[in-house]
């Protein structure tokens, strides 16, 4: 089982190489760790390490996706990368604006909510629309500040990959 995963501006490939109880090989950039994790409580795991210690809670962030690990000197936001965040990450990339005030999703689903009207201003972060696609919902946020220009769907409807959703201008 393998995952990419955002933490700060940094992308890292982790994937499970096995687990036996509490004892797990995990390979993070190609670099295997061999590691005993304990749950101390609800959140909060203690990982041991070539005979080194360390503690880490698990926070969950504002999306499903989303956490905080916070160790004893840090806190990291950390994002699980899956096809539809690598799709807009992809995106954003790109010097071509235009995109990021046109919400679409990466693979077919279903319109679940839309939490917004035409007309109404939204600003960077404000949910626009929830799509369920592969027996999951996922929120898609405004990546810009302004208003909603148009919206070429209804709850309920299905929509195709890459169909355009929202309109924000």
């Amino acid at each position: 089982m393998g995952y990419e995963v955002k933490i700060g501006d940094r992308i890292a490939s982790v994937k499970l190489i096995k687990r036996e109880g509490q004892f797990a090989t995990v390979e993070i950039d190609g670099v295997q760790y061999d590691i005993d994790i304990a749950m101390v409580e609800n959140g909060v795991y203690s990982i041991l390490h070539e005979g080194k210690s360390y503690n880490i809670e698990i926070i969950p962030g504002d999306g499903p996706k989303n956490y905080f690990v916070n160790t004893f000197y840090n806190s990291h936001e950390v994002e699980i990368i899956d096809a539809q965040s690598r799709y807009l990450m992809s995106r954003k990339s790109t010097d071509d604006h235009s995109a990021d005030k046109i919400i679409s999703t990466p693979m077919p689903g279903r319109v679940v909510k839309i939490p917004v009207s035409e007309g109404v201003s939204v600003t960077k972060g404000t949910t626009v629309i929830t799509i369920s696609a592969m027996k999951m919902e996922s929120e898609y946020k405004s990546s810009v500040d302004g208003v909603v220009k148009k919206i070429h769907v209804a709850e309920g409807d299905n929509i195709n990959a890459n169909q355009p959703l929202i309109e924000i201008e």
